[in-house]
């Protein structure tokens, strides 16, 4: 029997970090066919509530959205996915051959590395280093605050300040940074309660401290390369919120985080301007 499903994506998203996830059961839950492309190796944190993560594992399934690693942009395996309401995954650090109506990059580099407005016929983009109307047609606002996850129509985000947003009344001291290029030996889990100075991973001989009292939210993958500086890590100092039963018995490390619903809500209200018409691609 022939797929139902048309395998042409209505959106590509370029990336799969856990901002970007949110972008995807966004997009998924209001009926947009999505695919995901990804790096070989990713640079995921929140690898629990991410589809990238689907690239080392195969699959992965994230508040009832699951996405599957695909070998190729193949239009049966395709359509066999969204025959399955799954979203498809493939390995591509550069902008696939599909010509999708919908281009997203999600990648959160902090600046542009690649994309241009003719990507697609409506190109969004996340955070700092683009400008709507040049680089792309809509800029979405990822620094906490008032601001979070609207979409501009011109200009650009707010800068990059290098500190991370504050979480819990800490703000650097929650993020881990490797010390130096190579890989990390991790001696706890994503979901595991840590105590300050208590020993929690390996870099070498080196021997890594939790900064603080919390709950581990994130952590790169063991066998990721990484860079002197490059965040590896992320501890939530909000004990009480995974303590704290809930209703289907979830921990908040497998829950896709309030920035990146209120980011893929700005997405989603700037696919549907677009589709609505109200929005026309000037210059």
């Amino acid at each position: 029997m022939p797929n139902s499903v048309p395998s042409v994506p209505d959106v590509l998203i370029r990336g799969g970090g856990d901002l970007a996830t949110g972008v995807v059961w966004r997009l998924h839950r209001a009926g947009f066919r999505v695919l995901v492309t990804e790096l070989a190796e990713p640079l995921t944190v929140r690898r629990t509530v991410s589809v990238s993560s689907a690239v080392r594992a195969g699959v992965i399934t994230v508040e009832g959205l699951t996405a599957r690693l695909l070998a190729s942009v193949d239009s049966h395996e395709l359509a066999r996915l969204y025959d399955n309401d799954e979203i498809p995954v493939v390995v591509s650090a550069t902008l696939p051959d599909l010509r999708c109506p919908v281009v997203v990059d999600a990648r959160l580099a902090k600046r542009n590395l690649d994309t241009q407005r003719d990507d697609g016929n409506f190109v969004v983009t996340l955070g700092p280093g683009f400008e709507a109307g040049v680089d792309c047609d809509a800029v979405i606002e990822t620094m906490r605050g008032h601001r979070l996850g609207r979409v501009l129509w011109s200009g650009a985000a707010s800068p990059n300040t290098g500190v991370p947003g504050e979480v819990g009344g800490k703000s650097g001291q929650r993020v881990l940074r490797s010390p130096g290029d190579g890989t990390i030996d991790w001696l706890v889990e994503i979901g595991d309660s840590v105590q300050i100075d208590q020993a929690i991973a390996m870099f070498g001989d080196r021997v890594l401290a939790a900064p603080l009292t919390g709950v581990v939210r994130g952590l790169i993958h063991p066998a990721t390369p990484v860079r002197s500086g490059m965040k590896i890590g992320d501890i939530d100092p909000r004990t009480d919120l995974f303590e704290r039963p809930r209703g289907r018995g979830v921990s908040d490390v497998h829950l896709i985080s309030d920035k990146a619903l209120a980011v893929g809500g700005g997405v989603l209200e700037a696919v549907m301007t677009w589709k609505s018409g109200r929005f026309a691609r000037h210059g």
